[in-house]
């Protein structure tokens, strides 16, 4: 068999494995923890992986890769806000929604 040299092809690819190494990151910050953790490094490669897969996307015009990944890529920029926000001691937001809690001081 002989493929000829695609450089977009060799880019999804690359993509796509930055898309993945996220999840091997997440079972191993797990497995160490003994309990399901979401390591920083899980949004980062969400964000790079996300981003290459868009742009790969919107070279095959794949409205429905475009429209997975553009969402996907939402959701991991504001998941790095709430870190970065929480790690520099600010607040996250001051008009987010809260869980209310009971007189007691439970919550819900």
């Amino acid at each position: 068999m002989n493929f000829p040299f695609d450089p977009w092809l060799v880019f999804g690819f690359v993509g796509q494995g930055l898309f993945t190494t996220r999840f091997l990151l997440q079972w191993i910050a797990s497995e160490r923890a003994r309990k399901s953790v979401v390591p920083m490094a899980f949004w980062v490669f969400s964000l790079l992986g996300g981003t290459t897969l868009l742009v790969y996307a919107i070279y095959r015009q794949d409205p429905v890769f475009i429209v997975g990944q553009a969402a996907g890529l939402l959701i991991y920029v504001r998941n790095l806000y709430f870190i970065t926000r929480e790690r520099s001691g600010l607040p996250v937001d001051s008009g987010a929604a809260a869980v209310p809690e009971s007189p007691s001081g439970s919550v819900g």
